[in-house]
């Protein structure tokens, strides 16, 4: 059965009523080094079957957004012939049965319908909007997918710095609504709707916040990943602060995702300035070796980048001291910015 029009949208497009009232999730764009730098392979399991992927003579990174086994929406580094249009060539690997077969980890799963043809991208530098143009084979999906392909398409072309708001076509012409469900199409897309939407009981649309936070899974071949999770919490001011609570409370217990802050974890306070925002936490976030752990760190970075804005950085002390060590020994001492590649697919 299918909800009427103006629910069918909030269940969409919530969060951009939620920025009127004054909240606000600003993007983030990907700038600087990996996370974990991929490595190359020949063979990959794909649905269960091992699979011979072919040697890439040139290869690059390619971050596009595809479902994990738990049903997650997240961002998977893949490697790629090298390319010029890389907006096109992400879209063509979120294709079922398309390029990226063997590439993906194991569990994951390509969200646009098979068949599927990128007719062409269209990008409107000043209105920072990218016109996106699928076959007729886009309209052949599973109701219960219709929100994942939109969180999909629009969070991996909003990775690019010239693409904030996203709008969809088939065969050349405007859709006002998503062709199996009716999800409406009436205003472009952008990461204000969120991803893996997540919202409480008590909180409620109109006063609430939006958070993205970023929590660690991993699949049957021990590959661990983090995936993005927009939590609606009550209206504050205070976005950076909240996102670190957010992390402490750690992901809904019923959801299979993993914490990446321990219970103890506590935050003394937060700063910003205009390029870096400052959080210090006491040393009850270390271990017995004196270390923050690395999945930890990474993950404060994600949270903070994806919510603060474009070019951001982030310090982050631990009783105001700078010279923080990660257990994957990288040194925290000076601010850090935003990865350029998150969740690198090693085959």
């Amino acid at each position: 059965m299918k909800l009427n029009k103006p629910i069918r949208w909030a269940a969409v497009t919530g969060l951009i009523m939620v920025m009127t009232t004054g909240c606000s999730i600003l993007e983030t764009k990907e700038q600087s080094k990996q996370i974990d730098p991929p490595q190359g392979g020949v063979e990959a399991k794909a649905t269960g079957a091992r699979v011979t992927v072919p040697e890439l003579v040139n290869p690059m990174s390619l971050t596009v957004y595809a479902k994990d086994e738990r049903g997650f929406v997240a961002p998977v580094t893949v490697q790629i012939e090298k390319a010029v249009d890389t907006a096109k060539k992400a879209l063509e690997y979120m294709v079922s049965g398309g390029p990226s077969e063997g590439r993906m980890p194991a569990g994951f799963t390509a969200l646009l319908p098979k068949g599927t043809e990128v007719k062409g991208i269209n990008v409107i530098s000043d209105q920072k909007l990218a016109i996106v143009d699928f076959s007729k084979a886009f309209n052949d999906y599973n109701a219960q997918d219709e929100r994942k392909i939109l969180e999909a398409v629009t969070w991996t072309l909003t990775g690019y710095p010239t693409v904030e708001k996203v709008q969809i076509r088939v065969e050349g012409a405007a859709i006002k609504e998503m062709p199996v469900d009716g999800t409406p199409l009436d205003e472009p897309l952008s990461r204000t709707m969120g991803i893996n939407l997540e919202k409480p009981e008590s909180v409620e649309y109109g006063q609430a916040t939006p958070v993205t936070l970023y929590f660690l899974s991993h699949n049957q071949e021990d590959y661990q990943y983090y995936v993005p999770v927009t939590r609606l919490i009550k209206r504050t001011d205070q976005v950076a602060e909240a996102v670190i609570q957010q992390l402490i409370v750690g992901p809904d217990q019923h959801k299979g995702l993993a914490a990446v802050l321990n219970a103890g974890s506590e935050l003394l306070n937060i700063t910003s300035s205009d390029e870096v925002i400052t959080v210090n936490f006491s040393d009850k976030m270390l271990g017995p070796d004196h270390k923050a752990p690395a999945e930890a760190l990474k993950a404060v970075v994600l949270s903070i980048t994806e919510n603060a804005g474009t070019g951001k950085k982030v310090q982050i002390l631990v009783n105001g001291d700078s010279k923080v060590s990660a257990t994957d020994n990288v040194s925290y001492a000076k601010p850090v910015s935003r990865p350029s590649m998150v969740n690198p697919n090693k085959l």
